[in-house]
């Protein structure tokens, strides 16, 4: 039986499940040598990346809207599953044309992980060996796996010669015992067949090599590592702490989102398919462009600085009305004014350009940054140090202004610069560049379409109006009139506020809206408006029933 018979012999799902297991073998080799190269250079983080900021805006922003905080980890599970069609495609490709063939297609996928590869800032030919590395175990596995299928063929005999026909063995004399044979012979026994499993067997091998490989990758990754030195640091105490929560700041409502968002649930939104995990042992902050006295800092250093605590509540831009990207804290860190001025600026500086450890930029107004804000570059978040989701070991965090210009995290470089010079991630794909925060409120309880008892209502949420402060709040039930809520307490202008209002609701359906008025007199406007460019406005409205 030709090679190419043998291969027609092979069912279809055996061959896709050749592509399919070569393919996790090369992801596994190429975890493994992004773990010890950079995980960044992971192929399908590369590609995941690159998909992010070819996206357009608006498709960006469903993306949060829809998944929130996992829609990175949707698009990498995307990512996966078209790895895994072409993969089995790969094989099913195999078993039609030939070996080069499948080959030749891992080859071509090889080359978009490359591409993608080194579209990220900072890549380096090293970059390239997890991608090189898996398309080459991926094609040895193909290969073996190829050869196993094909073994697992039987191949069909020759038919029968003169020397094969019964009698004495120059064909002359009389014929055995066993009598006549027909003129056409087939070898007795089974038909051809395909041996299930011995291709099982091999692909079960391919399986746990790749699993062994992405577990590898993650551990050479760093995870311990970093995962070690944040739970043994202990942060020294703030030179100026924050002033205690005064009594009545969170008014325990059921429902009510706490006046501190716990580390756990704060909302996270940002760039990176791979969590950026950063020794503090090996970072350090470089402060540099249009300065008197560049200076590097280490993380040692920065502990040894001064640091500061502060309450302050960050917003994404991206976050729509009524939504939950916006989540209060309390910060440690070192004062960015006070690095600022040791490094003494131009004076035409007007940004500072800081970039994240996986390439991130964010542009910031200077002259925020040194109008007696705290603005930080912080270590630690509700008395720890920063979770790594957050930005471990450093991140900025900069009161009153959206966090796409101001809430860099894993920070490692921060450029002085000008917006005519420069121009960060989010502000050259068409978001203001400057970014205060809008006055805002939302209604948390009751939630949308909830049904409540008829009668006496308690209606509550948060509003924020950074670095302005909420000085009022009011709510309308239906048409009626608008009626003040009753604020809690706030440590000051940089945090949310919660607030609340009874009211006294027939049976039947409602509608409810509220509204704020920051403290400098200015109430939000009731024009609805989508988070481009520089983020969204209107009331949040929602319908509930009395029962």
């Amino acid at each position: 039986m030709r090679s190419d018979e043998r291969r027609a012999a092979v069912p279809a799902w055996a061959a896709a499940l050749c592509g399919l297991t070569a393919g996790a073998v090369a992801l596994g080799v190429a975890a493994t040598a992004a773990g010890l190269v950079d995980p960044a250079a992971f192929p399908v983080a590369a590609v995941g990346n690159t998909l992010v900021d070819v996206s357009p805006g608006p498709l960006k922003d469903w993306a949060i809207r829809t998944f929130g905080s996992s829609d990175k980890a949707v698009v990498t599970a995307g990512v996966f599953v078209l790895l895994a069609l072409g993969a089995a495609g790969v094989g099913r490709l195999v078993r039609r044309r030939g070996l080069p063939y499948g080959l030749a297609g891992l080859a071509a996928f090889g080359a978009l992980g490359l591409a993608a590869v080194f579209t990220r800032p900072g890549a380096s030919a090293v970059d390239a060996l997890p991608t090189l590395l898996g398309v080459l175990a991926g094609g040895l596995t193909l290969a073996l796996l190829d050869r196993r299928a094909l073994a697992a063929v039987a191949p069909m005999p020759s038919a029968p010669t003169a020397s094969d026909e019964p009698g004495r063995p120059d064909g002359l004399g009389e014929p055995d015992h066993e009598g006549e044979r027909p003129a056409v012979m087939r070898a007795g026994g089974p038909a051809p067949g395909f041996d299930r499993r011995a291709l099982l067997g091999g692909a079960a091998g391919g399986v746990v090599l790749a699993g062994v490989g992405g577990v590898a990758g993650a551990l050479l990754g760093g995870h311990r590592a970093v995962d070690a030195a944040r739970n043994t640091l202990a942060l020294p105490r703030a030179v100026r702490p924050a002033t205690p929560l005064p009594g009545g700041a969170d008014l325990r409502i059921p429902g009510l989102s706490p006046f501190v968002t716990p580390n756990a649930d704060f909302y996270r939104v940002d760039t990176a398919f791979v969590v950026p995990r950063v020794d503090p042992r090996d970072w350090t902050l470089r402060v540099h462009g249009m300065v008197d006295r560049p200076v590097e800092i280490s993380f040692t250093d920065l502990l040894r600085r001064p640091l500061a605590e502060a309450d302050v509540t960050l917003t994404c831009v991206s976050n729509e009305v009524g939504g939950p990207y916006v989540g209060n804290a309390r910060w440690l860190g070192v004062r960015m004014a006070d690095v600022l001025r040791e490094v003494r600026p131009h004076a035409g500086a007007d940004m500072l350009l800081s970039t994240s450890a996986d390439g991130w930029t964010c542009g910031t107004p200077l002259e925020v940054v040194l109008d007696g804000r705290d603005a930080l570059f912080a270590v630690g978040m509700n008395g720890e140090p920063l979770p790594t989701e957050h930005g471990f070991p450093v991140r900025q965090v900069v009161p009153g202004l959206y966090g796409y210009v101001s809430a860099t995290k894993w920070v490692v470089d921060v450029k002085v610069t000008r917006f005519d010079r420069d121009t960060a991630y989010w502000t050259s794909r068409g978001w203001a560049a400057e970014g205060p925060i809008k006055t805002q409120s939302r209604i948390d309880v009751p939630a949308a379409g909830a049904a409540v008892p008829a009668g006496r209502t308690v209606i509550a949420g948060v509003a924020w109006a950074q670095h302005r402060g909420v000085a009022g709040v009011e709510v309308r039930v239906d048409r009626g009139e608008w009626r003040a809520a009753r604020l809690a307490v706030t440590p000051g202008p940089d945090t949310w506020r919660q607030w609340s209002i009874e009211a006294d609701l027939r049976p039947g359906g409602h509608t409810i809206a509220v509204r704020a008025t920051d403290g400098t007199g200015r109430t939000q406007p009731a024009e609805t408006a989508p988070p481009v460019p520089d983020g969204a406005s209107g009331y949040h409205v929602l319908e509930i029933t009395a029962t």
